[in-house]
């Protein structure tokens, strides 16, 4: 009888053990989804802003047939500057914050979910993932966020190629495209995102993560990079993935403005073709690479950078 007792007493124990610890996982595993998410916002925030006019002026000769030169691209920004303003080349900039936050959020966010399920999946719980499964976590990361935040990029193109008075507002976009164009014209050039964001975001994040995993292993003393170097392991990161992801940035891009800039709408291939006839296939399909070498890396640095670093000032808060 007393056995009886006790082994039921230390079942109950044993019961309530389990259930305080799946309470406390639970609940770590909820601040770390708010902390990515936090962190990945004033990571996107940020790097965005610091190269908005940089990313305005690259739109605008995406969807042109003007041909591409540094020359040109800082004579559009200085006569940008001097015809609207210094605050006109942040124009659709309020656009991109609506649309960067939630995905930059999302993304980093996803990024680090992936990586915990491949890790147990894989047998790598608390280590750093191996190759192929550090590829495939960054993949869906960037196909998870742009697959719920496409339309707000197609709202911020919109405004970054067209003059303030045919757009005043976002939710004008939004109002102006469904009245005249269709619900339909929100996912125009979704299919060539989802293809370029594969391996940019893909490449992104396997660069900077085997970067910071080859220091860890070269540096024992000090596990962790100094901000500077993670600067550089971003910047490699961003001029890999852009790199790769190009010229369907340049394709989406025409799809998403062909309402307001005179093409036709058209397929992924129609729109490869009509770049490649117009323009050729070199300089059109990568019209504007070199001033997205000179921003990107500067973006993905800032972005990877503040994540990181904010994640360890939240874990530092929350000890």
């Amino acid at each position: 009888m007393g056995n009886g007792v006790q082994e039921g007493s230390v079942r109950l124990r044993e019961d309530a053990e389990a259930v305080l610890s799946g309470a406390v996982s639970s609940k770590r595993d909820h601040r770390q989804v708010l902390s990515s998410l936090l962190s990945g916002a004033l990571a996107g925030a940020l790097a965005k802003t610091a190269v908005a006019p940089l990313d305005r002026t690259k739109i605008i000769f995406q969807v042109s047939s003007k041909r591409f030169s540094a020359k040109e691209a800082f004579r559009l920004l200085y006569f940008t500057y001097l015809n609207e303003g210094f605050l006109s080349l942040w124009r659709g900039n309020s656009a991109t914050m609506v649309r960067v936050i939630p995905y930059a959020a999302i993304q980093f966010s996803a990024h680090e979910e992936y990586k915990r399920v491949l890790g147990r999946y894989y047998g790598f719980c608390g280590e750093a993932l191996p190759p192929w499964p550090r590829l495939l976590a960054g993949a869906l990361a960037g196909t998870t966020a742009a697959s719920l935040t496409y339309p707000l990029d197609l709202v911020r193109a919109r405004m970054a190629v067209t003059p303030k008075e045919m757009y005043s507002n976002i939710f004008h976009v939004f109002i102006r495209i469904s009245r005249e164009e269709g619900l339909k014209t929100l996912y125009f050039g979704f299919i060539p995102t989802v293809l370029g964001v594969i391996p940019y975001a893909g490449l992104s994040f396997f660069t900077y993560e085997s970067l910071k995993s080859l220091h860890r292993g070269k540096k024992r003393w000090r596990e962790e990079p100094y901000p500077f170097e993670r600067m550089v392991f971003g910047a490699c990161a961003g001029l890999i993935g852009q790199s790769a992801s190009y010229p369907l940035d340049v394709v989406r891009r025409r799809m998403q403005t062909a309402g307001v800039t005179g093409h036709q709408h058209g397929s992924i291939l129609s729109t490869l073709r009509s770049i490649v006839r117009e323009e050729g296939a070199v300089r059109g399909l990568y019209k504007g690479l070199s001033m997205n070498w000179l921003k990107g890396p500067i973006a993905v640095g800032i972005s990877f950078t503040t994540f990181d670093l904010m994640q360890i000032l939240l874990r530092q808060l929350q000890s």
